[in-house]
C-alpha cells in the first residue's frame, strides 16, 4: 500500500487528504493511516513560552546576608 498526500485545492473543501495509488487497504488500515497523518500534522513546533517572574519570587531573598559593619551598615543590612 502506498499513500500519496495531496493538498486540497484553494476553493475545494471536499478534496481528499490522500489517495491510495496501489494495493487494497482495509477500512481499518485507512483509518489508522488517517489518524497517523492527522497526528503528524497537528504538532506545535514552537517551544513553550518561558514563564517570566519578578525578583520577588527569587528564593535567594530567603537566605540571610552577612551583617555589614561600619558607617551605613544598618542601611546595607535592610536593602538587597
Amino acid at each position: 500500500m502506498t499513500a500519496e498526500t495531496a493538498p486540497p485545492a484553494a476553493g475545494d473543501t471536499t478534496a481528499p487528504a490522500f489517495r491510495v495509488v496501489s494495493g487494497r487497504p482495509t477500512d481499518e488500515e485507512l483509518a489508522a493511516l488517517t489518524l497517523v497523518l492527522l497526528a503528524a500534522g497537528s504538532g506545535d513546533d514552537a517551544p513553550p513560552a518561558k514563564r517570566v517572574t519578578g525578583s520577588w519570587a527569587d528564593p535567594a531573598h530567603l537566605a540571610r546576608v552577612p551583617v555589614r559593619h561600619g558607617l551605613g551598615g544598618w542601611r546595607a543590612g535592610a536593602l538587597p
